[in-house]
């Protein structure tokens, strides 16, 4: 069992006018080398969710465990040493650098973990013979199409060979061709032994043949209706 999740709360701005509960009591466990979309509408909870797993935020109540460790209450920079370890983000808008490169945007999550130079681009190059965009390699972020975006996304979120691969709503903004692309490569990261969770509303993805498992979030909970 890759993660689990027991009575997890978070309340933003506790204790001021403002408090909102974004998540209430959540028990959830998944799996190894398994595709899971966390669905809901918007302001259901679900990108809390995937944060809390992402070891982004930390739950206000609860226990979190993933690849075998307790993190609910852990200091902020064993959790930043965990994310570099076990943890792939792709986010909805992509999140690269326009003014660097496709080559140094992948390498990027690298450059805190003090790894040579050399050993940077030797694994950016098999990721981006993978994806097929190693002739776009010294192009700058800002001069690729969508599809080039997408395919750099998912390998920087590859590039330190994690576990878990974290997914933010990645179809929002493409188009049904694209996102089938995207789900064609999550389907091989998870024969590969990935695990996948991914936070969708979008037909194309919670219905797609090789999710798993859809856990629907409604109000903060986790709708078992």
């Amino acid at each position: 069992m890759l993660i689990e999740l027991k009575n997890v709360t978070k309340i933003y701005n506790q204790g001021q006018i403002n408090e909102v509960t974004a998540l209430k009591g959540i028990d959830l466990t998944i799996d190894d080398s398994s595709m899971t979309c966390l669905r809901g509408a918007s302001g259901s909870g679900k990108s809390t969710l995937l944060a809390i797993i992402g070891c982004v935020f930390q739950p206000t109540t609860g226990r979190v465990s993933i690849a075998g460790k307790q993190l609910s209450r852990l200091p902020d920079r064993f959790l930043t040493l965990h994310r570099r370890q076990y943890i792939g983000f792709i986010f909805q808008t992509f999140n690269l650098l326009p003014a660097l490169t496709v080559q140094d945007n992948i390498t990027l999550p690298l450059v805190p973990l003090g790894i040579a130079p050399v050993e940077m681009r030797r694994r950016a190059a098999v990721l981006m013979d993978r994806f097929a965009i190693a002739h776009r390699r010294n192009f700058p972020a800002s001069q690729i199409s969508g599809g080039e975006l997408q395919r750099v996304a998912i390998a920087r979120a590859l590039i330190n060979n994690p576990p878990l691969i974290l997914a933010d709503e990645p179809t929002a903004h493409l188009d049904s061709r694209l996102s089938e692309e995207f789900m064609h490569f999550m389907k091989d990261l998870k024969t590969a032994g990935k695990t996948i969770i991914i936070t969708s509303h979008d037909p194309l993805v919670t219905e797609h043949a090789d999710v798993d498992r859809i856990v629907d979030i409604k109000d903060g909970r986790i709708d078992a209706a």
